[in-house]
């Protein structure tokens, strides 16, 4: 179990978080997640209401908080933890990793039933909570500690039904809850940083850069899209999120919210980290198809949930309103059963 914890910290690379709304209302948030080091095990948990849970603390033991879900959801998961997931109230949350930032409370043994790991503090938010003014008022009840000492930190984003969204980052202990009113998120440094940083970019437009006179001669645009000349393009966490803020916010606002849905899918599979991109010694290249192993898009406004995967672009859905929570067994399944792309004879006349 303990293995499995680690896996989420240290593969974790990189994520990528966006929202849409579309014209009829429809809040949309969607995200990639990525292992470049190795594949992970990737499932899908649904759990009804009623299910107990004790969580894990750092000595390695269940003797935490005991939890019990208020709130049936579905949660994409590695091994029994939930990285993203959405509950039938329509509350979705998820993890992000967040290295060499933040850090956790202290743990104190004489606390422990009060204590959470941080890798199950998404799964004690749906089990939970209606809304995001709901989570933020709990958040003192409870201590986030890592679970393993070479573990490094998480932060989390909580968006509601109605629209609202936050991030929560743990800093000198504390949690500190930023609304997210962007929409964006990807990885270190913290979110105020990450915000600050867009100023840098405030040249950045859509469309086509004007003509412009430069000393004798005249300079012209070279073809379509140079407004975005010096958009970075690597894959480190501060790029990704200037990147993915403007293709977030550059998109039309579509009709409703299987557009949106689709619209979300387009724009992370633009984020899509090559494999091999982050490996210098190429012979620790890992036989997977690419770092990016699975995406995740969530309307909680209709209360349902997307996912593709790197073995197969084929959207697959979560309807949780035809999900009997009350009744329906505590089950996990693979995201994928087939591991290759599907591919199919074209038809011909």
């Amino acid at each position: 179990m303990m293995l499995a914890i680690v896996g989420i910290h240290t593969n974790a690379n990189s994520c990528t978080g966006i929202s849409l709304t579309s014209a009829d209302g429809a809040n949309i948030v969607a995200r990639t997640v990525e292992w470049s080091s190795n594949e992970s095990p990737s499932d899908y948990l649904i759990v009804p209401r009623g299910y107990e849970k004790q969580s894990m603390l750092p000595d390695g033991t269940r003797g935490g908080l005991k939890y019990t879900a208020f709130y049936g959801y579905v949660g994409l998961a590695s091994e029994d933890y939930v990285i993203e997931g959405l509950n039938e109230v329509g509350l979705s949350a998820g993890l992000f990793y967040f290295p060499k930032y933040g850090s956790y409370p202290k743990y104190n043994p004489s606390e422990k039933d009060e204590t959470i790991s941080d890798t199950e503090f998404v799964a004690w938010i749906l089990g939970n909570f209606e809304t995001v003014e709901d989570v933020i008022a709990a958040l003192s009840s409870v201590n986030v500690v890592a679970t393993d000492a070479r573990a490094e930190n998480l932060h989390w984003r909580v968006a509601d039904k109605y629209g609202r969204q936050i991030v929560i980052e743990y800093v000198d202990g504390l949690p500190m809850v930023y609304e997210n009113k962007l929409g964006v998120l990807t990885n270190a440094p913290g979110y105020p940083w990450h915000i600050t940083n867009l100023n840098n970019y405030i040249n950045l437009r859509p469309g086509t850069a004007d003509a412009h006179k430069f000393g004798d001669i005249t300079l012209n645009p070279i073809e379509h899209g140079s407004g975005l000349l010096g958009l970075p393009g690597d894959f480190t966490p501060p790029s990704r999120f200037v990147r993915v803020a403007f293709f977030q916010t550059s998109a039309p606002v579509l009709e409703n919210a299987a557009q949106a849905v689709n619209q979300a899918f387009t724009i992370l599979e633009a984020m899509t980290i090559p494999i091999g991109a982050q490996f210098a010694d190429k012979t620790k290249i890992p036989n997977i198809p690419t770092a990016t192993q699975w995406t995740s898009v969530t309307d909680t406004t209709n209360n349902k949930l997307y996912y593709t995967t790197m073995y197969n672009p084929i959207i697959r859905k979560f309807d949780l309103n035809n999900i009997d929570f009350s009744s329906v067994a505590y089950q996990k399944h693979p995201l994928d059963i087939v591991k290759t792309r599907p591919m199919v004879d074209a038809a011909i006349n």
